[in-house]
């Protein structure tokens, strides 16, 4: 469909779609926004402008490691004590999204994790003052919520690298 797509946009949306893809990977740590679908979506948006193979290629992969993410997520234990009981803070999860996507693209893919816990640990060594308790508290909230939310963050990332990747190579 050439440069300007179907909807006539141009390089807007490629822009768009990657403001779409924020949202959905912000929305992993967000309530209320399902992350993966909303990055489903953006993949599913772009390819239906694009049309091409490589953006086929890339809505399957999308789409199974999505849909892995949604099956991993029943395997995952929920959470068993209200999250005042776990006193987990919203701005803490917000914290440790925000360093999981920076450790993401500073040690390729793997940088997810360290990222994540660590934002989640560092957040609560301020909050809280001491390795001991901070280190305790980063179990907790990993027992609690964490695990689910990395393994969600980690997918939406992986799904948001690919989709750049083949937007410059492609």
């Amino acid at each position: 469909m050439g440069t300007t797509g179907t909807l006539g946009l141009g390089t807007s949306l490629p822009v768009l779609v990657g403001l779409v893809m924020l949202l959905g990977t912000v929305g992993t740590v967000l309530p209320g926004v399902p992350g993966p679908l909303v990055v489903w979506a953006a993949v599913f948006w772009w390819a239906m402008d694009r049309q091409t193979t490589p953006a086929w290629w890339l809505l399957t992969g999308a789409t199974g490691l999505l849909l892995l993410n949604a099956a991993v997520q029943l395997l995952l234990p929920r959470r068993t004590r209200p999250r005042d009981a776990t006193d987990v803070r919203r701005r803490a999860l917000l914290f440790a999204g925000g360093t999981g996507i920076l450790g993401f693209f500073l040690v390729p893919v793997v940088g997810v994790v360290p990222g994540f816990v660590g934002g989640i640990y560092g957040w609560e060594r301020v909050r809280l003052g001491s390795h001991g308790a901070a280190a305790a508290s980063t179990r907790t909230v990993m027992r609690a919520v964490g695990w689910r939310m990395l393994a969600e963050l980690a997918a939406c990332l992986v799904v948001a690298g690919a989709w750049l990747g083949t937007l410059i190579w492609a």
